[in-house]
């Protein structure tokens, strides 16, 4: 008998290794749903849903769970949101419409209180409803809701009728205790037409044949459900005590596949070889150190070594530093950029926008001084600071790009303009991206692309962001925090201006604006939106539905010069229409003091660095989001005297949106607050789904909830990777992650 290659054992033939069992994939999960449901539902679920295979449609998860005896409490609802309701039917009455033929059923429904809502539910010629709707039916409504005539209202809903009569035969009982499982719905597809199509799934399939990803011992560790169990009761339990453990099996699966992918993209990094960037003695960064007239704080020197570290290693350093408005992460990377061009180097500094872009070269070209002269001027120890921005005149963009090819220009900073063609490096050894979610993965490797070697990689960002969500979106880049302000950064004191409250604070606001600019200071004024165009829209989605007038700057600009308190006061405006000269420009001369108000959109929200600057009014602060202020009023207070931050609103006392200002005048620290807004909205949003267009890519996870159990999966998938890379003893978990990982998700990997 021969072995496999044909070589035989006893004649000096080297048997194969042995090779661990690789589990079989279930192969229905991979059916078109068309085989098991029919055509005609397949095609509505594709649809509606986006949903093609089997296992598409068994991984649609329930979002919750309704005991039928626990109506949904309908003064809660969300405005503007598809909802699914349990509720029990109160009264119908119909009325012919007035002008044209038809009729309106109006139903009214009650909760647990037992008392009429206020949520009107009308259906325009709904001849079931009306024979269906009586008084005392229990049901569940789909729909979107919205505001009508001052009440909230849901319009020609879906609906079905659910059983709970207590002298129904034994069957109808048993449904009538077990939870309803409400899924994802769109408005033509409903919780329930989900919940049909698995119940149409499941006698089908012989869910003990899919391969559990999670190792056993791991599982034994964390009291998993088995997974075909899991499968059952996540659709259909029996209890309300059966899904809770279901769905912890599909969290932990679904994070631990989340963080061995990460892992394995660290592992890598680590892997690919890159030019080592030790540090010089007696060279540039010493001369820089030495003149710089202030001392590190704790965290920055901390960091500072890090990275050194890191550049100085053969495998590129892949490195995210956030840190607050104003913390020094601009030092610390200026730092990394010196020891690169001391060892030889070149650095590209990435920032998102023109304004940005140019506030980063004056700022780097002051800490440098003669340093930033070029070595003929500043000495033997001194570089080339350019700039590259796609609006630059012709002559001084040629002068750049040839700096850049050349090697004479040892830091080029640039916005998308450095991804073009015709843009090359003598020697880039480290790339710097300035608030990073502003740019596509695919953007920062067109700039590593023009690397010999895969250069090093510091990303930065002012939004905090919460240390579980930088693990998951930010997973395959090592974190560091910067949380100490530099000394001497005053501090920022911040009140809510709530007109509807009190209308004559506004003429106080502009008194306050006044005091500023007569103790030789200057204001910013921020609005939502730029004005006199029809589309140029808010910076924020009003929270609350209504269609309220939002402060826009071209108006606001033209007020002002009307204020008494402001007159004779040099008012000026900067929004994203301008061109690009002129928002230099005008920003030059702020920065230079000839602007006493400047009144402009979320262009100054980062990296707008104005010493003098000490008071900010946000108008219609309702507007934007707890992270978007709090990176606002970081724009004020950075020279030393105190800022002040006013969030002027016109929402009335007791509104919900009143909370997040409420929240964000009572603390300064970003990172509590990062986590307040996101408690507040969606996974999607806080992953980034919704720029994207794309749904978050996670099924049952929750970034902020599970952060315990995120960091056990990190560590597991940590030890995993490092054991097997290739996860030649772990194939059914390769399994899941290439199942997992979806082109919607890997974009969502990427983003880091």
């Amino acid at each position: 008998m021969t072995s496999s290659d044909g070589a035989h054992p006893a004649l000096g033939g080297v048997p194969d290794e042995p090779q661990p069992p690789r589990p079989r994939e279930y192969p229905d999960l991979a059916l078109q749903l068309s085989r098991l449901v029919g055509a005609a539902t397949a095609k509505s679920v594709e649809k509606h849903l986006e949903l093609t295979t089997v296992g598409q449609m068994l991984h649609q998860f329930p979002r919750r769970y309704l005991a039928r005896g626990e109506l949904t409490e309908l003064d809660k609802l969300p405005l503007d949101e598809e909802v699914t309701i349990l509720a029990r039917v109160v009264d119908l009455s119909t009325r012919h419409m007035q002008r044209r033929k038809g009729t309106i059923s109006d139903v009214v429904i009650t909760d647990n209180s037992g008392r009429p809502s206020n949520l009107k539910i009308s259906f325009f010629n709904g001849w079931t409803a009306q024979k269906e709707l009586r008084p005392g039916v229990l049901a569940m409504f789909s729909g979107r809701v919205s505001l009508y005539g001052g009440h909230k209202s849901l319009t020609n809903p879906d609906y079905v009728l659910l059983p709970d009569d207590p002298l129904a035969e034994h069957e109808a009982e048993i449904q009538a205790v077990m939870p309803v499982p409400v899924y994802p719905a769109t408005a033509k597809f409903p919780s329930w037409k989900t919940q049909a199509v698995i119940a149409a799934l499941l006698p089908a399939l012989d869910l003990s044949k899919v391969p559990d990803p999670v190792p056993a011992a791991i599982a034994a560790r964390e009291r998993l459900m088995p997974l075909w169990e899991a499968y059952e009761q996540i659709h259909v339990p029996a209890t309300m005590e059966d899904w809770p453990r279901a769905r912890q099996r599909f969290r932990y699966q679904e994070a631990l596949a989340l963080q061995t992918a990460l892992a394995r993209k660290r592992i890598e990094a680590l892997q690919q070889d890159a030019t080592a960037r030790p540090l010089v003695a007696g060279a540039l960064l010493e001369a820089f150190d030495a003149q710089l007239p202030y001392t590190l704080t704790g965290g920055q020197q901390q960091i500072c070594d890090l990275v050194a570290g890191e550049i100085a290693a053969g495998h590129p350093m892949h490195r995210l530093l956030q840190g607050e408005v104003g913390s020094g992460k601009t030092v610390v990377a200026l730092r990394a950029m010196l020891q690169v061009v001391d060892a030889g180097g070149q650095a590209a500094f990435l920032a998102p926008t023109e304004v940005l872009a140019a506030q980063h070269l004056n700022s780097i070209l002051a800490l440098l001084g003669s340093l930033g002269e070029g070595p003929l001027l500043g000495g033997p120890h001194a570089t080339n600071v350019v700039l590259l921005t796609g609006s630059m005149p012709a002559a001084a963009r040629k002068k750049s790009l040839l700096a850049a090819a050349s090697g004479e220009a040892g830091i080029v900073i640039g916005t998308h303009a450095l991804l073009s063609d015709n843009v090359q490096f003598a020697d880039l050894g480290l790339i710097v991206v300035d608030e990073q979610h502003r740019f596509g993965v695919e953007q920062r490797d067109v700039l590593r692309s023009k690397a010999a070697k895969p250069p090093h990689l510091l990303v930065m960002t002012a939004t905090p962001i919460p240390r579980t969500v930088a693990m998951t979106v930010f997973g395959d880049l090592e974190v560091s925090e910067l949380t100490e302000l530099p000394r001497g950064r005053a501090p920022i004191t911040t009140h809510v201006a709530p007109l509807a409250d009190h209308p004559q604070w506004e003429t106080r606001v502009w008194e306050r604006a006044r005091e500023e600019i007569d103790a030789g200071r200057q204001v910013y004024v921020v609005c939502p939106k730029i004005g006199d165009d029809p589309e140029s829209g808010p910076a924020g989605t009003p929270a609350d539905g209504e269609d309220r007038p939002m402060a826009g700057v071209l108006d606001v600009v033209r007020y002002l010069r009307t204020v008494p308190a402001l007159a004779g006061r040099r008012i000026e405006a900067l929004h994203g229409r301008l061109d690009s000269a002129d928002k230099q420009g005008t920003m030059a001369e702020f920065a230079a003091g000839n602007i006493d108000v400047l009144v402009a959109t979320t262009v100054i929200e980062v990296g707008v660095d104005v010493h003098n600057a000490t008071l900010m009014v946000i108008l219609d602060a309702d507007r934007f989001g707890m992270s978007q202020l709090h990176q606002l009023r970081g724009r004020v207070g950075r020279g030393g005297h105190p800022g002040l931050c006013l969030l002027v609103t016109g929402l009335e006392h007791g509104h919900p949106s009143r909370k997040r200002l409420d929240a964000v005048a009572a603390t300064t620290d970003g990172f509590v607050l990062a986590r307040e807004d996101l408690e507040l909205r969606r996974e999607g949003d806080i992953l980034g789904a919704r720029q994207s267009g794309g749904r978050s890519g996670l099924r049952v996870l929750s970034v902020l909830r599970d952060e315990d159990l995120i960091e056990r999966a990190r560590a597991d998938a940590t030890g995993i990777v490092a054991a097997d890379p290739e996860l030649k003893q772990h194939p059914a978990l390769k399994l899941e992650i290439d199942t997992y990982l979806t082109e919607q998700n890997e974009a969502f990997l990427e983003r880091g």
